[in-house]
């Protein structure tokens, strides 16, 4: 049986400039950690978790997201493929109440940005050191942060969570709520579902696929 992600991810992550103390995942490997359920995220097959994401716009608010998944649901996001290498982006894990009653209103007023679970994707391209002009620099940073949410996201429903992306915010209302210079990207909700909602039935691959 594969161990808690403290093993996993150490191999993964830890450098000759990192300590155990210096990261946020792995920490000290805890009593009460399910590890059959461990196990079985890190064997879920990815295309069943593509498959059967769905948004979820009401979670259980009474049921906390554990430590361990949120730890993995950012090992994930430290996976996503950044512009060399450079991970052009931040995340912030709202934690703070007063703070999401502040995303709600910078997104639209939408209420389940309020969930038990709330990351904010933000984009650094002060991270990106290539040698490129500052516009395509925002973009690959753009693109790394939407890449970290979309596998984060994955993440979370491999893990039994669901979310909400939330893309119609403004910007300034974020980074004020936040009070951070970087511009947000996305916004992620997270929480257990109240109920199982099914996929839907997509595009058709022959409507969406052009080969030229």
């Amino acid at each position: 049986m594969v161990s808690y992600p403290k093993d996993v991810f150490s191999r993964m992550f830890a450098g000759s400039h990192k300590t155990s103390q210096d990261l946020l995942y792995p920490k000290v490997e805890e009593a009460n950690i399910d590890f059959e359920e461990v196990d079985e995220a890190l064997r879920t097959n990815i295309f069943n978790v593509m498959l059967g994401r769905r948004s979820q716009r009401k979670f259980d608010e009474t049921k906390p997201v554990e430590d361990s998944k949120m730890e993995m649901i950012f090992a994930a996001a430290d996976t996503a493929p950044t512009a060399g290498g450079f991970q052009g982006f931040e995340i912030f894990n709202v934690k703070r109440d007063e703070i999401k009653v502040k995303l709600v209103e910078a997104a639209n007023k939408q209420p389940y940005v309020n969930a038990p679970v709330v990351l904010v994707f933000c984009m650094n391209p002060e991270r990106v050191r290539m040698n490129f002009p500052q516009d395509i620099l925002k973009k690959f940073s753009l693109q790394d942060a939407t890449l970290a949410a979309a596998y984060a996201q994955l993440a979370a429903h491999a893990l039994g969570l669901s979310s909400i992306w939330i893309g119609m915010i403004d910007e300034i209302k974020v980074m004020n709520a936040l009070e951070t210079k970087y511009t947000p990207s996305s916004i992620l909700c997270l929480g257990y579902p109240r109920k199982i909602l099914q996929p839907k039935s997509k595009r058709s691959l022959i409507g969406l696929i052009h080969e030229i």
